[in-house]
């Protein structure tokens, strides 16, 4: 019965379930790729505080596989570090961290190697250039024991600094739907106005300029949230504390606590000793110092680790991509949801002009294309009563909604990152942000229906002009044309527009 029984490692799972990562359809897995490699180098570009400069190629190679080069100028990658980022899963620099980041589970850019292994057999080429030396390999996988196979090394000296990814894929496909390159692209643009981003089809060629010069702040690290930290959580990071006192462990493992605070859990807790080493706390004492916990005020989140893209930058994006009649844009106060983890919501809404329908979703600025009905934004838009701000039907108006969550962890439903989890918190949150926004776009349909009654009014008073100055001289005496002039000049002073 268990002759069979054995260890699989994760590169294993994922070649079984490499839908969990997103490559699912010819469309989708193409712009997972490319939404993995962009990923990288803005994060590379924004760490070293550097205004990224993408260049994403493609090229067709045959019905169903394309070359897809991806280059940018951000710091590059150590020699000794290139075989774990593009070839060894669940390895990186990001998944431990409470830090907005985009990437957050080690797993993209050694995804993509995989996946062009599975598809064509092709290793990975990379060349980085860092810190004066300039580095050529090419990176595979090995699935079975999730470690990385790097050969061809080259290195020779360099003054540049960046790093271009080859990759060659099979089962792809390139096209213009809503789901494509193109649009992913598009999309990422509108929430990183501070790059510049070429996207090259066969040939086709599309830029997006950057809409401002301002790196964005580089987040910080936190700690998490003492409210709404589980029981399991504060128990784990008990275990592995170094802290000799339960006192000294809450102070310098949650954000926000104090030794004030402690003294006010410690009067209400006097059952409980804050001197015991936090390594021997049971589920019983943890489960009662966090319901005390919830009893009292805590200041929010630290504003300095939430970086969104900002309410007047989101609004130069929307209208250089867009060009609306009216864009309106609103950012929240940070705010934490149940694992103590904080976040912010920014909305941008605009309507009118070229416009069709249509929600634009991001999570610490990466666009998500796929799985919107699972997503924690979707459900908050289906929520709101949108006749109430003049709005009959947000699925055919000529709206545009933009929400963008930023957060030092985002609840992703899958490893794919494709939608966000429906915490209740975050919902709550989009919604507020969403009709407060409304509420200025219903001022400018209302104001824009009032203008064009006036109009249809001043037209049809208009058209009897004629008439009623010819029976009015022809009663009094008086000159017809003078008559008609003075009618129209109270027409337009009434219904001025």
């Amino acid at each position: 019965m268990f002759e069979d029984f054995r260890e699989y490692s994760v590169a294993e799972f994922f070649k079984k379930n490499r839908h969990m990562l997103g490559f699912s359809g010819k469309v989708k897995s193409l712009t997972t790729i490319v939404h993995e490699l962009v990923t990288n180098s803005l994060d590379a570009c924004e760490e070293a505080g550097i205004l990224p400069d993408i260049r994403v190629e493609i090229y067709s190679i045959a019905d169903d596989k394309v070359k897809i080069v991806v280059s940018d100028n951000g710091p590059g990658i150590p020699k000794e570090l290139i075989g774990k980022v593009y070839g060894k899963l669940l390895a990186g620099t990001k998944f431990h961290k409470y830090k907005q980041q985009r990437g957050q589970q080690g797993i993209g850019a050694s995804g993509v190697t995989m996946y062009a292994k599975l598809t064509t057999g092709v290793p990975v080429h990379i060349i980085s250039a860092y810190q004066g030396k300039m580095i050529i390999a090419d990176v595979g996988i090995d699935i079975n024991r999730n470690e990385p196979i790097v050969e061809n090394i080259v290195e020779t000296d360099t003054d540049i600094h960046g790093v271009i990814v080859e990759v060659v894929a099979g089962e792809v496909k390139v096209d213009k739907s809503e789901y494509s390159v193109y649009e992913y692209i598009r999309q990422t643009a509108l929430a990183n106005p501070h790059a510049q981003i070429e996207l090259i089809v066969n040939g086709d060629r599309i830029l997006y300029e950057r809409q401002t010069t301002v790196t964005p702040p580089k987040p910080q690290e936190t700690l998490p949230h003492i409210l709404g930290i589980p029981p399991y959580e504060f128990l784990e990071m008990a275990k592995l504390s170094n802290n000799r006192t339960l006192r000294s462990f809450m102070i310098d493992s949650f954000d926000r606590v104090t030794s004030q605070k402690v003294k006010e859990l410690e009067k209400l807790l006097p059952d409980i000793d804050f001197d015991k080493n936090p390594k021997e706390l049971s589920w019983d004492e943890v489960d009662r110092i966090l319901k005390v916990v919830k009893s009292i005020k805590w200041y929010p989140p630290r504003k300095d680790v939430l970086i969104p893209i900002g309410e007047a930058n989101l609004q130069k994006s929307i209208e250089a991509i867009y060009k609306p009649e009216i864009i309106v844009t609103r950012t929240r106060e940070p705010k934490i949801y149940r694992d103590g983890v904080p976040f912010v919501v920014e909305v941008g809404i605009a309507y009118g002009g070229s416009i069709s329908s249509k929600v634009l979703r991001f999570a610490n600025r990466v666009p998500l294309l796929f799985d919107s009905s699972a997503c924690a934004i979707t459900k908050a838009i289906s929520e709101i009563e949108w006749n109430r701000y003049e709005i009959e039907d947000i699925n055919t108006a000529p709206v545009l909604i933009v929400v963008h969550l930023a957060s030092t962890f985002i609840p992703y439903v899958s490893a794919g990152k494709t939608a966000i989890a429906q915490e209740e918190d975050i919902i709550s949150e989009i919604k507020l942000a969403l009709m407060e926004a409304a509420r200025s776009i219903k001022t400018h349909i209302h104001q824009k229906y009032r203008l064009y009654e006036l109009s249809k009014k001043k037209e049809a008073l208009l058209r009897y002009v004629d008439q009623l100055a010819s029976d009015i001289a022809s009663l009094s005496g008086e000159d017809r044309e003078l008559i008609k002039n003075r009618l129209e000049e109270i027409i337009r002073e009434k219904y001025s527009i």
